[in-house]
């Protein structure tokens, strides 16, 4: 018996959204642009977003930075499944897919509407060369090669069909097949991906100014429901406070996340902004590099933990916002558990494991990236870790190359402070080359059952990964970073809860 997943339904709901959108948009007298919204008022036709962290790079299977799918997944690059609102995979580009009894071979059936921005249909030859390219490429960062890892092989059966074949059976792989290792690009361009796109998404690259701004213009041949804005265009802002003074002076539509929750207070005039709050995958680790002498001993990492209070931290630093977690999975995972309590705020449980690992007068550096909430964060860590005799070291690196060169990529660090976005990312403690270095068998053992072990079975294995992952101190976890989006009165659409990587541009529309 095979499990298959199909789009009759999705299509239905999405053709009925396509009319009620074509009602409230073209009636009434025509704007400037020729069209009108249904109280007769000319049509929004552009969009801008405020946000933080700029790309480096258009190709996010060569860099691991959020900024980058941020802006291209779901709006450039399509995937095969996608991510929805709640957290459930559907059809995007397949419009369905059967699953083997043994849960090892995927058969994709192809949308037969999807197109490239180029004009020409999307086939299995593209998903054949995306899957490869991300396999066997010396450019595909370690975490985007690692979720094609279970891949054996995949080949085209038919123009519009997809034979994946897994080497054992994973309970992940689909689920990371969309996002960033599941995108699949035009096997015909000739383009430079770093530079430019090759997608099938609603939206194309129109420019980037590195450090400034990404304008994407709406697909002529988009196959799907096209793109609200004939434009859209993500302004990057190293400053929090210049980001919220140019929503205040009406120059955004939308903060993408703000970034200084202290300043919620100025948009609460409800006739000018909207305010959206939920959650996100976004995990703010305190890492200590598993191969930094001074962090070898598991004693010293836990009196660390034991020495932060995190409570205290988050109210200072983001005005209360954001939840308190103790490992390395947010709420909205089925395995999460709150594990606060393995290391409550205990400064003299502190002292006293550093005196048992013969720990004395201690400096460790703690490199963070140019961030509001990392910066901040550093500051009320230096302050407590010194109140136990441990010495941390400041340094800030401008994100994201800086920090990415030096800390993730060289572990030049002892210590550093960044948010972990990307959904069900406890496997990157899975691998040792990683810049956690973290190193642990076992916790290798329960993640790989997990996966590979039946679906009921995964809840629980991984359950017990976390807890280990939290005794041991590989890191601690600061706060997860809440979804705080503010928008203009008339845009309607954006999530609550930011549960993939892409700010999806699908789901917004301006009244």
């Amino acid at each position: 018996m095979t499990q298959r997943f199909s789009a009759r339904v999705l299509v239905a709901v999405v053709a009925v959204a396509g009319l009620l959108l074509s009602a409230c948009t073209t009636s009434g007298s025509p704007g400037a642009n020729g069209s009108a919204n249904g109280n007769g008022k000319a049509a929004q036709t552009t969009l801008s977003v405020g946000a933080t962290a700029s790309p480096s790079t258009l190709d996010p299977t060569i860099n691991n930075a959020a900024a980058i799918p941020q802006v291209v997944l779901y709006n450039v690059y399509e995937t095969l499944v996608k991510l929805d609102a709640e957290g459930q995979l559907k059809p995007l580009l397949a419009q369905r897919w059967d699953v083997s009894a043994d849960n090892k071979t995927y058969t994709f059936n192809l949308d037969p509407a999807a197109r490239f921005a180029s004009g020409r249909a999307v086939a299995a030859k593209d998903v054949v060369w995306s899957f490869e390219r991300i396999k066997n490429s010396d450019t595909t960062t370690s975490a985007v090669k690692g979720q094609m890892g279970p891949v054996d092989t995949v080949r085209a059966v038919d123009d519009k069909t997809v034979e994946v074949v897994l080497k054992n059976p994973s309970n992940l792989w689909l689920f990371d097949m969309s996002s960033t290792a599941g995108i699949i690009l035009d096997s015909e361009t000739t383009a430079d991906l770093a530079n430019s796109t090759a997608g099938s998404g609603p939206f194309q690259l129109k420019d980037w100014i590195p450090n400034s701004s990404v304008t994407l213009e709406k697909n002529p041949n988009y196959w799907g429901t096209p793109a609200r804005f004939n434009e859209v265009t993500f302004r990057y802002f190293t400053d929090p406070n210049a980001m919220n003074a140019a929503m205040l002076a009406g120059d955004l539509d939308i903060i993408s996340n703000l970034q200084a929750p202290a300043a919620l207070p100025q948009f609460s005039d409800t006739n000018r902004f909207k305010v959206v709050e939920g959650t996100t995958n976004g995990e703010i680790v305190l890492s200590m590099n598993g191969r930094s002498e001074g962090l070898k001993d598991v004693r010293v990492r836990q009196a660390i933990r034991h020495a932060i209070d995190k409570k205290a931290l988050r109210d200072t630093v983001w005005a209360g916002k954001g939840e308190l977690i103790g490992s390395m999975a947010p709420p909205t995972d089925p395995w999460f558990e709150d594990r606060t309590g393995d290391f409550p705020f205990d400064q003299d449980k502190a002292r006293a494991l550093l005196a048992e690992a013969g720990v004395q007068n201690l400096r460790l550096r703690l490199r963070v990236p140019t961030l509001p909430y990392a910066t901040a964060s550093a500051q009320f860590i230096q302050s407590q870790l010194r109140e136990v005799g441990i010495e941390a070291e400041i340094d800030q690196l401008e994100f994201p190359a800086r920090w990415l060169e030096v800390v993730h990529t060289n572990a030049d660090y002892d210590m550093s402070i960044v948010s972990h976005v990307e959904a069900r990312d406890f496997v990157r403690f899975a691998n040792p080359d990683y810049y956690f270095h973290y190193d642990s068998e076992e916790f290798r053992r329960l993640v790989a059952e997990a996966d590979a072990g039946p679906a009921d079975q995964q809840a629980p294995k991984l359950k017990e990964a976390l807890a280990l992952l939290s005794r041991d101190a590989a890191a601690d976890w600061l706060f997860l970073l809440p979804n705080l989006v503010i928008t203009k009165p008339n845009i309607t659409g954006v999530a609550q809860n930011a549960n993939t990587l892409s700010f999806d541009l699908t789901t917004i529309a301006a009244g």
